[in-house]
C-alpha cells in the first residue's frame, strides 16, 4: 500500500525533486539547499542567514532577515562512479558496469516574513537526502544492483523569535515524504534445456511519509560575530510496497512478488557554525556538523503477502556509522554589487569498510573545493551561484552476499563529484 497524505502535491514535488547521488556523506543533500551553501561548502551554515534558506539550516536566523524574503534555487548533480573489477565471484554475470553515476537536478524553495518586530514565520521545501545509482546491465553486480533510487521531499514550516540584542530562537515541525526503487538481477534454472541460467528482474518500490523536528540559536556576542547551533531530529519510517519479480520463468515471478515493508530511521543532525566579519569587506566562516547515521545499521526488507508473507526478502548490512564533516570558507565583499565566495569541506563517510560498502552506494570520505558568487542588481533582490567539486577517496569493496547466492563483488570503485547551484533571492 503506497501512503499519500496529499496525492497531488507530493508526486508533482517528487518529480521536481530528481536527486543524483547526494552530496554529502551517505545519502544525505548537504549543500543542494542553497546555491550560496555551495560557495562556501557549508561553512557557516547555521550563522550567515544571509537568505530565506536559512530556514533549513537554522531557523533561528529569520530574524537577520527583511520583513518579507523569497528565495527560489537548483543544484545540478553530476556523479561518477566507476567500478574496478578484481576478483568478484558472482552467479552468471560479467562487466564492470559502466558508471553508476549521472546526472540529477534538485529544487529547494524558502519564504520568510516578519509577524512583528521580534517574531518571525517561514516555510522551506527541499530533498535533505537523495541517491541514485545506475549500472549497464547485466554487469559483475548486477545480483546485488542494479540500480538504486532514494528520493525525498521535506515540508518544514519554521517559526523564529528575537530573545534580545544577541539571542535568537528558532525551531520548526519537517513532513517528509521518502520514495524508493530498487532493482536487482536473478539468475533462474529452468528446464528444458536444463541448466541454462536465465535472469529475471526484482524490483522494490517502497513509499512512506514521516514527522520530525528541527530547533537553532543565533548567538551574537558582537557585533560582527554570529554563533549558530541546530539540530535536527530524525525521522522515522515503516515504508510499504512491493516486490515485482519478472522473467522466463511464471512460477518464480509469482512466488518471488509480494507486498513488502521496511522499517527505517534517517538519522538526526547536529551543527556548530561560525561567522566572523573582518572590516567591511571579508566574512570568515567555519563548520562543524555531526550526523547520526548509527540510526540505520540494516535495512530489513519483509515480505507482507503471499506464500511467504512475514519473511525476510533481503537484509540491507549497511553497518552505517556516525560521521562528521568540517568546513572552513570566506566570503569577499567586492563593492555592494558583487560577492565572492571560497570553501573547502572534509566529509566522512558513514560506511565503515570493504565489507559493508554497497554497490548501490560506493561511498567514502570526500573533501570539497568550492567557489560561488553573488550579484545584486538591486537592493533587494540577488542571485547566487555556487559550484565545487568533491573529491571521493578510492573506496575499496568485498561484499560477500554468497549466503543469499548473489556472489560476492570485489575490486575498487573512483568516484568524484560536481555540483553547480543557481539561487535567486529577493525582499520586499
Amino acid at each position: 500500500m503506497h501512503k499519500s497524505l496529499t496525492p497531488r502535491l507530493i508526486p508533482a514535488l517528487i518529480t521536481l525533486a530528481f536527486a543524483g547521488s547526494a552530496s554529502a556523506s551517505g545519502f544525505q543533500l548537504y549543500g543542494e539547499q542553497s546555491a550560496h551553501g555551495i560557495g562556501n561548502a557549508g561553512a557557516g551554515s547555521a550563522a550567515s542567514a544571509e537568505n530565506a534558506s536559512t530556514i533549513y539550516y537554522n531557523p533561528a536566523g529569520m530574524t537577520q532577515l527583511q520583513a518579507r524574503e523569497v528565495s527560489l534555487g537548483v543544484t545540478a548533480v553530476k556523479t561518477s562512479f566507476e567500478f574496478n573489477n578484481s576478483g568478484s565471484v558472482t552467479p552468471g554475470f560479467s562487466g564492470n558496469g559502466g558508471d553508476g553515476g549521472g546526472w540529477g537536478f534538485v529544487p529547494n524553495a524558502y519564504m520568510s516574513w516578519a509577524l512583528s518586530k521580534d517574531i518571525y514565520v517561514g516555510l522551506g521545501i527541499g530533498a535533505p537526502f537523495g541517491l541514485k545509482t545506475e549500472y549497464d546491465k547485466p554487469w559483475t553486480g548486477s545480483a546485488h544492483s542494479n540500480s538504486f533510487e532514494i528520493k525525498t521531499v521535506n515540508i518544514n514550516p519554521s517559526v523564529a523569535w528575537r530573545a534580545n540584542q544577541w539571542l535568537s530562537l528558532g525551531g520548526g515541525l519537517n513532513f517528509q515524504y521518502i520514495e524508493a526503487t530498487y532493482k536487482r538481477a536473478a539468475g533462474v534454472s529452468v528446464v528444458p534445456p536444463a541448466g541454462v541460467l536465465n535472469r529475471s528482474d526484482v524490483t522494490l518500490k517502497l513509499d512512506d511519509t514521516g514527522w520530525g523536528w528541527n530547533v537553532g540559536a543565533l548567538i551574537s556576542p558582537t557585533a560582527t560575530t554570529k554563533i549558530g547551533i541546530a539540530y535536527r531530529s530524525k525521522v522515522k519510517y515503516t515504508a510499504e510496497g512491493d516486490i515485482s519479480v519478472s522473467g522466463p520463468s511464471a512460477a518464480v515471478n509469482a512466488g518471488g512478488s509480494s507486498n513488502a515493508k521496511a522499517d527505517i530511521e534517517l538519522p538526526d543532525t547536529f551543527a556548530l557554525s561560525l561567522s566572523q566579519a573582518v572590516g567591511d569587506r571579508v566574512e570568515l566562516l567555519a563548520d562543524v556538523t555531526w550526523t547520526g547515521w548509527s540510526s540505520i545499521p540494516y535495512v530489513d526488507i519483509m515480505r507482507t503477502s503471499g506464500a511467504r508473507n512475514g519473511q525476510l526478502a533481503q537484509k540491507l548490512d549497511t553497518r552505517f556509522e556516525n560521521a562528521w564533516r568540517f568546513a572552513v570558507g570566506a566570503n569577499y565583499k567586492v563593492n555592494d554589487a558583487f560577492k565572492m565566495r571560497f570553501g573547502v569541506a572534509y566529509d566522512q563517510t558513514p560506511v565503515p569498510g570493504a565489507a559493508h560498502r554497497l554497490t548501490s552506494l560506493p561511498d567514502n570520505d570526500r573533501t570539497w573545493f568550492s567557489l560561488g558568487a553573488q550579484w545584486k542588481p538591486t537592493k533587494t533582490t540577488a542571485l547566487d551561484l555556487g559550484m565545487a567539486y568533491l573529491y571521493v577517496k578510492d573506496a575499496p569493496i568485498n561484499n560477500n552476499l554468497n549466503a543469499e547466492g548473489k556472489g560476492t563483488v570485489t575490486g575498487t570503485y573512483k568516484d568524484s563529484a560536481w555540483l553547480f547551484g543557481a539561487q535567486y533571492s529577493m525582499s520586499f
